[in-house]
């Protein structure tokens, strides 16, 4: 007989491996049971919900990003006018009179419709050079946003020389239910088919620009940072980003989760993080779960491009960067701007611009000093390999801005003065709020003529918890008060950009 009982092993495997595997399959009953209470949670929550309208529940179906990419600029806005006119003629068919008010989008002529301005910048436009062209530029809108949001920038850029090419992303500009089913592969595509057109154009002799808001500016990067993994060359001699979506909320991750119970009928609802009135002519307010999902992998496939570009040693063919970014952003992590991106970038070409908090002295004890250390320790910490400059004030009793700027490698300030001051009703800027003048027509607080919505201007004031609305919404600032500084810095660009080219046409060849 053996000296020990069978049931007793010296090394403790056969007790470890029962106990250490039930341990296992307790944890996973707990996590189901977790995952099972929260998906009944999110049910319940979508069946008492407001109610999904036309605009949520019609299928705005786009083409798929192989079609996309089989055809060129003329075949997508053509496919686009189609696709404009079938939604309408389903809305008409599915809206009730309940759904007209003065306020939705999708009222004739309510005062959101989009006919109430010249032209409907929800669809994919160009702006032709009128004077032999100087280059052409590619901008890039963002999430839930339509072409309008680029029209300031184009119209610069026009303005300047360049065609402007303003490309619809898939999904966007119609219904905000076409977003539940657009992908990130489609709106890749779009961009790749509007650089190719912007390329055609350009012919080899005129520069190109790529420029991009949001997840236009995600979108912009990833498109250049695919090029050079495939072994191409960037094909953008200089790339101009407004507030870039390198890094989301960790929410985004996992939306598509929150999405799992409208598999049912019944629960539609919980696609949808957020259903409101669709009174913005030009950008949609609620918002699908699964558009989250789809921004959050361009970040992922971003951030792992930029990575493995860096290990290679190979970003040195990305583009010149000039970044414009509110030192606070509840959209995107701010910081990672610099952390994932410019901290990669090691030429001394790029340039990070940042619009600071007021930190006047009854405004900054209001605010959290954590959300703005990041900021200070680039322009006073370490230097970098790129320009970092802060827009914004110095003093707590001087409301003057000031532009500091630190150039690449350096200790030394650089500082001008910007003739305007930090507006006193104003704490900070907003991750939306970048593209847009004071005095644009939708978004601006100077009154515009022919305009009677104009959103940046509303001062509403009264209880809580009764506009069907969020109040912080409509609290957020809408217009960039620094709008005059960032448009001068662009057209610089531009303008040194044409000097350069001139000089290289007028020297001989060898």
């Amino acid at each position: 007989m053996s000296s020990n009982p069978p049931h007793v092993v010296p090394s403790g495997r056969k007790h470890w491996l029962p106990t250490s595997a039930g341990r296992l399959v307790r944890l996973l009953v707990v996590v189901g049971c977790i995952a099972i209470a929260l998906l009944a949670l999110r049910a319940w929550q979508a069946a008492k919900a407001t109610p999904l309208l036309p605009w949520h529940t019609l299928a705005a179906e786009e083409p798929s990003a192989p079609d996309i990419l089989r055809g060129d600029w003329q075949a997508y806005v053509a496919h686009e006018a189609g696709l404009f006119a079938r939604v309408r003629s389903e809305l008409d068919a599915h809206m009730t009179p309940e759904d007209a008010h003065p306020l939705n989008r999708y009222t004739a002529g309510s005062l959101s419709a989009p006919d109430r301005f010249q032209h409907d910048w929800n669809r994919s436009f160009v702006l032709e050079a009128k004077i032999p062209p100087r280059g052409v530029a590619v901008l890039v809108h963002g999430l839930t946003d339509a072409p309008y949001s680029m029209l300031r920038l184009a119209t610069l850029y026009n303005a300047a020389g360049y065609i402007a090419i303003v490309p619809r992303m898939p999904g966007h500009g119609t219904v905000p239910g076409a977003l539940v089913r657009a992908e990130r592969a489609q709106w890749q595509a779009a961009v790749a088919v509007a650089m190719d057109e912007a390329r055609r154009r350009a012919g080899g002799r005129l520069p190109v620009h790529l420029v991009g808001y949001s997840n236009g500016a995600a979108l912009a990067l990833l498109h250049e940072v695919d090029r050079l993994r495939r072994g191409q060359p960037a094909d953008a001699n200089r790339m101009v980003l407004l507030s870039p979506m390198v890094r989301v909320s960790a929410f985004a991750r996992y939306a598509g989760l929150a999405g799992l119970p409208a598999l049912l009928p019944r629960y539609a609802r919980s696609a949808w993080s957020e259903v409101l009135p669709e009174y913005n002519p030009f950008k949609y307010n609620s918002f699908p779960v699964h558009a989250a999902r789809e921004s959050y992998l361009v970040t992922a496939a971003l951030q792992e491009g930029l990575a493995v570009l860096a290990a290679d040693g190979r970003l040195s063919g990305m583009p010149p960067i000039l970044a414009f970014q509110s030192v606070v952003d509840d959209t995107v992590d701010a910081s990672a701007v610099d952390r994932l991106l410019f901290d990669k970038l090691a030429a001394d070409r790029n340039e990070l611009v940042l619009f600071d908090v007021n930190r006047n002295r009854l405004l900054q004890p209001l605010q959290v000093a954590e959300k703005t250390a990041w900021a200070d320790a680039l322009l006073h910490g370490t230097a970098h390999a790129h320009a970092v400059t802060m827009v914004g004030t110095t003093s707590l009793d001087d409301a003057a801005a000031l532009a500091r700027t630190r150039r690449a490698n350096a200790d030394a300030l650089a500082m001008e003065a910007l003739g305007i001051d930090y507006p006193t009703d104003v704490f900070s800027l907003s991750h939306i709020a970048l593209p847009f003048a004071e005095d644009d027509a939708l978004y601006g607080r100077i009154p515009r003529a022919g305009h009677p919505l104009q959103l940046g201007a509303i001062a509403l004031r009264g209880e809580r918890n009764i506009l069907v609305v969020p109040q912080a919404s409509l609290e957020r600032l809408s217009y960039n008060p620094f709008h005059d500084y960032m448009t001068a810095r662009i057209s610089s660009l531009l303008e040194a950009e044409q000097i350069s080219t001139a000089s290289r046409a007028a020297t001989p060849a060898h």
